[in-house]
C-alpha cells in the first residue's frame, strides 16, 4: 500500500531540487548571511515557488544540511607510509577547501553563526570533522610510534596545530593568499618544534 501511495504520488525532480541547491549556494556566494538565507529568498533566486521547497524540506535548516552535505568532498586518501606526506595531504585538504569559494562561503557563514543552527554545526562535526580528527589522530599516533613526534603532549592539541594556521587563512582571514607549499611550509616548522628532545 505504501508502494502504491507512493507511486501515485507528485515525483521528486532532480532538476528542481539542483535549482533550489544551486540558489542558496549563488546566495551564499554573494555573501548572504544564513541568518538572511529566507525560504523566499532561496525560491526567488531558484525560480520556484516556496511551497515547491516546503515539499522537499521542512524548513531552511534541513536545507542547509542537504546542501553541506552535497558540497563536502571526503577526506584525503593517506599513503600510510610517510607521516610528513600524510600531514601535508590533510592541511592541503583544508586549503584546497579554502581555494573553493562555495565551500569556503558556507563554512565561513556557518562558523560565524554556529549557534543559530546547532543541527547543521552538529551534521558538520559528524560528516567532516570527526573523519578528519580520526585521520589526524593515526598519523599522530604513527609519528609517536615511530620516534618523529614527541609524545608528551595530547594528541588534539597537536593536530591544532597542524590545522590550526591553515584554518584560520581559510575560516578568520579569507582573504589571506594560500599559495602552493604553504601545507609544507606548515607542516614542517610544526615538526620541528614537535621532534623528541633528548633530555638525557
Amino acid at each position: 500500500a505504501a508502494g502504491a501511495r507512493a507511486a501515485r504520488g507528485r515525483p521528486r525532480s532532480e532538476a528542481v531540487e539542483r535549482a533550489i541547491i544551486e540558489g542558496v549556494l549563488t546566495l551564499l556566494e554573494e555573501g548572504v548571511p544564513l541568518t538572511a538565507l529566507s525560504i523566499e529568498r532561496i525560491a526567488r533566486t531558484a525560480g520556484v515557488g516556496k511551497a515547491t521547497i516546503y515539499r522537499r524540506w521542512p524548513g531552511k535548516e534541513e536545507l542547509l544540511v542537504e546542501v553541506l552535505a552535497g558540497i563536502e568532498e571526503p577526506g584525503p586518501e593517506l599513503a600510510g607510509a610517510d607521516v610528513r606526506d600524510d600531514l601535508v595531504a590533510l592541511v592541503e585538504g583544508i586549503r584546497q577547501r579554502g581555494l573553493a569559494k562555495r565551500n569556503s562561503a558556507l563554512l565561513s557563514n556557518l562558523v560565524a553563526q554556529a549557534k543559530s543552527f546547532p543541527k547543521l554545526w552538529d551534521l558538520y562535526h559528524r560528516t567532516v570533522v570527526s573523519e578528519r580528527t580520526a585521520q589526524m589522530r593515526e598519523v599522530l599516533r604513527r609519528g609517536v610510534a615511530s620516534g618523529e613526534i614527541r609524545g608528551d603532549l595530547d594528541p588534539d592539541l597537536i593536530g591544532d596545530l597542524f590545522t590550526g594556521p591553515m584554518l584560520t587563512r581559510t575560516i578568520l582571514h579569507a582573504d589571506d593568499p594560500l599559495p602552493e607549499g604553504l601545507s609544507e611550509t606548515i607542516v614542517d616548522a610544526i615538526l620541528a618544534g614537535l621532534r623528541p628532545t633528548d633530555r638525557g
